[in-house]
């Protein structure tokens, strides 16, 4: 770092300090913060999931911990209390920390525990209502689809005048999608295909555009306590996948959307557009089935890491690329889906 003002060194001002702790906000900082806190996991016996570097493993004779990290925040699982309050103990002796005792919220999401009928809740209900008081939404009426049908967003509805330019250039457009992508990510599978579709117009929002946005919030209004449920089932894994074709009026690409379910409630749903433009809706659904057993493979290996207890019991689609892989097609059909995602040269 170059030398402060009032403290630079006479003759020497071409000279740099050399810092010797990583400082806050430096690019470096992170990095040497995770892997401060990596070798002290693995010290202590902790196992790193080769699936998510940010949680850590360690098994006893009949029970586990199982310890998670988001940069500084951390989320600790497990059966033996006295165990936790072990690890605790130690973690504390090594960083500066503040025990918040039982977790009951965690990155704006709060963790509702109902030991009675065996569920556990993840909720961002008190986050969705600042949003909306943000937004001048909160007193507004609610509807009850996450997007109109009536909406038909292209870039086409952008701005092209210099008056419609300055009149967008006014609305919180971003800051919108932001608050929308993070309370889609965390516990909101139902507003994932409407968030998906509105933050492709990000650079150039017209009013049609925020028009949409507003009607999410307005769905938002109107959905508060819809928040995910766990519950005592079974760890059996089953996605669904599924995609439409040609849906994107201005790329004509296809949406491919899947969602996995585990322990009675989603854990995963991605929506997103396929990165090749494909020919028929045989080869639309042999794409998304593809892209789904990606993520069920990562999901399944990250699982077994932790509990090695998880059945993958199946994955629904369209017929039409179960029925390539289990009945006689030609052999050019079969290659040409084959090569479009990869799988041949």
């Amino acid at each position: 770092m170059i030398q402060l003002e009032e403290f630079i060194v006479q003759g020497q001002e071409n000279l740099v300090c050399k810092s010797r702790k990583s400082l806050y906000g430096l690019k470096q900082a992170p990095r040497q913060w995770y892997k401060k806190f990596d070798s002290f996991m693995h010290k202590i016996g902790f196992k790193i999931c080769e699936a998510n570097h940010c949680c850590y493993v360690k098994s006893f004779d009949n029970s586990y911990i199982i310890l998670l990290l988001y940069v500084d925040d951390m989320l600790i699982a497990g059966f033996d209390i006295e165990k936790i309050n072990n690890l605790k103990k130690q973690l504390s002796k090594q960083f500066a920390m503040k025990d918040l005792g039982a977790a009951k919220q965690i990155l704006g999401m709060r963790i509702i525990k109902d030991k009675a009928n065996g569920t556990l809740k993840l909720s961002q209900s008190e986050y969705v209502k600042k949003v909306l008081s943000r937004f001048n939404m909160n007193e507004t009426k609610p509807v009850s689809t996450p997007l109109g049908s009536h909406f038909k967003l292209s870039k086409e509805q952008s701005p092209k005048t210099e008056e419609e330019r300055d009149h967008m250039s006014k609305v919180p457009y971003a800051s919108a999608i932001g608050n929308l992508m993070y309370v889609m990510v965390c516990t909101r599978p139902d507003i994932a295909h409407a968030v998906r579709i509105v933050s492709r117009f990000m650079s150039r929002p017209g009013k049609q555009h925020w028009e949409a946005v507003k009607w999410i919030l307005r769905y938002l209004k109107g959905s508060l306590d819809t928040c995910l449920c766990f519950i005592g089932a079974s760890l059996k894994l089953q996605g669904y996948v599924d995609a439409d074709f040609a849906g994107d009026i201005d790329s004509r690409k296809i949406t491919t959307e899947f969602v996995f379910i585990l322990g009675g409630t989603t854990i995963s749903w991605p929506s997103n557009l396929q990165k090749i433009v494909t020919l028929s809706t045989t080869e639309v659904e042999y794409v998304a089935v593809t892209e789904a057993g990606n993520e069920m493979i990562w999901l399944h290996g990250f699982l077994d890491e932790v509990d090695k207890l998880v059945i993958l019991e199946k994955m629904c689609g369209s017929k039409n690329p179960t029925d390539m892989l289990t009945k006689g097609v030609t052999i050019e059909k079969l290659k040409l889906c084959a090569a479009s995602i990869g799988l041949l040269a």
